[in-house]
């Protein structure tokens, strides 16, 4: 069998190409079942690949990380299987055989780096000595894998790829610059490279973006982008146009190639042909550190941002967008609370999951017309990657220098047979994907806040603090509370403060309770609301009157008790009655803020 390190030292490496696809438009079985089910016509794959001039194959698994994620029974027999498939047809040639593994679900339950881990394990056990971790949109449990499969083979051959779209970034929204740094800065990962989900002409660009690295660099990309017919999806590009532009890649210094999605037999021994032809390099060129960006800073222009950070109180209140297409009285109200005071106006993101006018571009007509600073709120349900860059970048370019990301409420159940959730990643991951936009040769020359949401009235407290940390490793700034309505939710308050210190702003959540009837709707029916039992039985009998004017005395109670561990306020408008919140702001600022 080849030796990896010693060929690459000498040569480019060759791999064989996109198994799945290719196998799959073969009468038989799917592809992983293949090694049990169909063995005779997976080896034939494989063989048909060496004849092509591949010096290196994968072994035909891929899912195995999704299916011992699923707890699939037969993930371990299929590893074995897969294994000695390829071992057996790369004896007839002496090629590398890579036991191979795509991406493994991340969860709590079930983290990524105890699946890789488990699968990995499973082919050291048939002797592997080279791995790959292909088309991952993340780094998550990777070198955890990494680790434990060094630790039982030190001399293991790991090469590490990611599946990047043409910008830059995974559908996760992670930039590959920093994927690369992170593996290269490991000292455990072997090559690292892209794969999957770009074309040869795209993915040369991508690597060009990239510039030198420490370590050798892989790339494998789709034979061309997809085309979807009625039962089939085709990748339609030619294997003369797939070779000469790897050949080009392969000139500039990339030291493993070969294909992904649609390539066959044909592409690997068109490229096998193209790079015979090219003039033997004795040696690879100097390899260049992946730098580490510098911490982007922050633009000083922002009137909220400047006052939060120079230790002020702030205040920030929430209005929600109308139904229907009319902003004139909304902008009518954020006139009116401006001038009482608001330093920052929140926008819902279609809460509760039902439509209203969109948070962004209120945002944008607000912050224009009036010159307030606004702080939309994104949430992770109805776009994906590309609808939520495209709006990033329109919200940048309208001076919006603020994000809440939060998940977002599911669709009610009733309704998801036609209106889809998209939930493409949680609010951790888009707010690492938002600040990983600024930066030198990035789509933002700054880089934008993003806040988080903490539900102080949440049950199991120790994860939403857990959760709130993990918020802020990945980028978030602060965060806004859900509202404060108990004695319990000021605890709350008090233990995020003590562990998350001065490195997260917060803004205690503050609404208005003003009837028994909105007291009883909101404990029972509203995620991450608890209004305390006496609240609601205080309001008994109140007409609306005396239903604010109790409302009002509350929430101050409330905002004079969470005032010691808080930045400021983040203040809810109820029914869109502008007026209360007027007097609230109002009582605040003689009453508990008169020193700013």
């Amino acid at each position: 069998m080849i030796d990896v390190r010693a060929h690459l030292a000498r040569k480019p490496l060759l791999f064989d190409g996109g198994m799945g696809t290719y196998y799959k438009a073969k009468p038989g079985t799917e592809c992983e079942q293949g090694n049990l089910l169909d063995p005779a016509g997976v080896r034939k794959v494989h063989r048909e690949y060496l004849a092509a001039g591949a010096e290196a194959i994968k072994t035909n698994t891929f899912g195995l990380p999704r299916m011992a994620a699923a707890r699939q029974p037969d993930w371990q027999a299929l590893a074995r299987a897969g294994w000695k498939l390829a071992a057996e047809a790369a004896v007839e040639t002496g090629a590398a055989v890579f036991a191979d593994l795509g991406p493994a679900p991340d969860t709590e339950a079930a983290p990524a780096g105890s699946i890789y881990t488990a699968v990995a394990r499973c082919f050291v056990e048939q002797g592997a000595k080279n791995f790959l971790f292909e088309t991952l949109s993340s780094d998550a449990g990777v070198l955890e894998a990494v680790q434990a499969v060094k630790a039982q083979v030190p001399d293991a051959f790991v090469l590490v790829s990611f599946a990047v779209l043409p910008d830059g970034y995974t559908r996760e929204g992670m930039y590959s610059k920093d994927l690369v740094r992170r593996m290269t800065e490991s000292g455990i990962v072997d090559a690292v490279g892209f794969n999957c989900v770009s074309a040869p002409g795209a993915m040369r660009t991508l690597v060009q973006q990239l510039g030198s690295t420490a370590l050798p660099l892989s790339v494998m990309p789709n034979a061309g982008y997809p085309v979807v017919t009625r039962t089939q999806v085709k990748y339609q590009g030619k294997p003369e146009y797939f070779a000469k532009e790897l050949a080009r890649i392969a000139a500039e210094g990339v030291r493993i190639l070969g294909g992904c999605c649609g390539t066959t037999p044909a592409h690997i021994a068109a490229l096998r042909a193209t790079l015979d032809s090219l003039p033997a390099v004795e040696k690879a060129a100097p390899a260049v550190q992946v730098s580490t960006p510098g911490a982007p800073t922050v633009e000083k222009d922002d009137a909220f941002l400047r006052k939060l950070n120079a230790g002020k109180k702030v205040i920030a209140i929430e209005l929600d967008s109308p139904k229907d297409a009319d902003l004139t009285n909304y902008l009518a109200g954020a006139k009116r609370l401006q001038a009482a005071g608001a330093d920052l106006l929140t926008i819902a993101d279609c809460p509760i999951a039902r439509a209203r006018m969109d948070s962004s571009l209120v945002a944008c007509r607000v912050h224009r017309e009036l010159g307030l600073c606004t702080l939309p709120h994104m949430t992770c349900r109805d776009r994906n990657l590309n609808a939520t860059k495209a709006l990033l970048l329109g919200l940048y370019a309208e001076g919006v220098r603020e994000v809440l990301a939060i998940t977002g409420d599911p669709i009610p159940t009733a309704e998801r047979d036609e209106v889809k959730n998209v939930y493409q990643f949680n609010s951790r991951k888009l707010a690492q994907y938002i600040v990983s936009l600024a930066g030198e040769g990035r789509e933002m020359p700054s880089p934008m806040t993003v806040f988080g949401a903490l539900n102080l009235n949440a049950r199991n407290f120790e994860v939403e603090l857990r959760r709130a940390g993990e918020k802020l490793e990945n980028g978030m700034s602060g965060f806004l509370t859900q509202p404060v309505l108990s004695e319990q939710a000021v605890e709350n308050l008090r233990r995020t403060r003590e562990t998350l210190g001065e490195r997260a702003k917060i803004l205690a959540g503050i609404m208005p309770v003003v009837s028994q009837r909105n007291a009883i709707f909101m404990e029972n029916e509203v995620n991450g609301i608890h209004v305390a039992e006496e609240i609601m039985e205080a309001f008994a009998g109140l007409d609306r009157e005396q239903g604010e004017a109790l409302g009002l005395e509350i929430s101050l109670k409330m905002a004079r008790e969470a005032l010691p561990y808080a930045d400021g306020f983040y203040l809810m408008t109820p029914f869109n009655r502008v007026a209360l919140m007027e007097r609230l702001i109002a009582r605040l600022k003689t009453e508990l803020l008169q020193e700013q």
